[in-house]
């Protein structure tokens, strides 16, 4: 008997272990999560991170500084390759789908990200700096360019 308290005792020591463990991985990965400030090509924007049900993270943004064009109509997402989303109001586009994160190298990679300035899509890897910044960095045909977004407090 007391063979096997031990092993039910070792038992639950690791599986609480390993429940500690995941749960700060998921936390690392769920650092991504909330409201950032991201300025692309001179125009400021509000983006928002959430994870999705499948555990990816999708950032959308839900404000833009100057959301009207000189007409004052709401701009539109017209760059958009996918013609289905060229009617897509510029507060409410998908900038990342889709986006894993990568516990080995401390990042989130595995989709692309949208440039609506430009109008393309680019391998993405996403992390961490130094000062807190998250690092976007798009790359096509070996040909990269970050941008950063600054955490929000809202």
């Amino acid at each position: 008997m007391d063979m096997k308290k031990s092993f039910l005792t070792l038992l639950l020591i690791c599986t609480s272990i390993l429940g500690l463990l995941a749960q700060g991985l998921n936390d690392n990965a769920d650092n991504i999560l909330g409201n950032w400030r991201a300025t692309r090509s001179g125009e400021v924007s509000k983006v928002k991170v959430s994870r999705s049900a499948d555990g990816t993270y999708t950032a959308q943004v839900y404000w833009v500084e100057v959301d009207k064009d000189k007409d004052g109509n709401k701009k539109l997402d017209r760059k958009n390759p996918d013609k289905s989303l060229r009617n897509t109001p510029c507060d409410q586009i998908v900038l990342i789908k889709g986006l894993r994160y990568n516990a080995d190298k401390k990042q989130w990679d595995g989709t692309e990200v949208y440039d609506p300035t430009k109008g393309i899509r680019a391998k993405c890897v996403v992390r961490f700096e130094n000062d807190g910044k998250l690092r976007i960095k798009g790359s096509i045909l070996g040909i990269s360019q970050s941008v950063y977004w600054e955490k929000l407090s809202e």
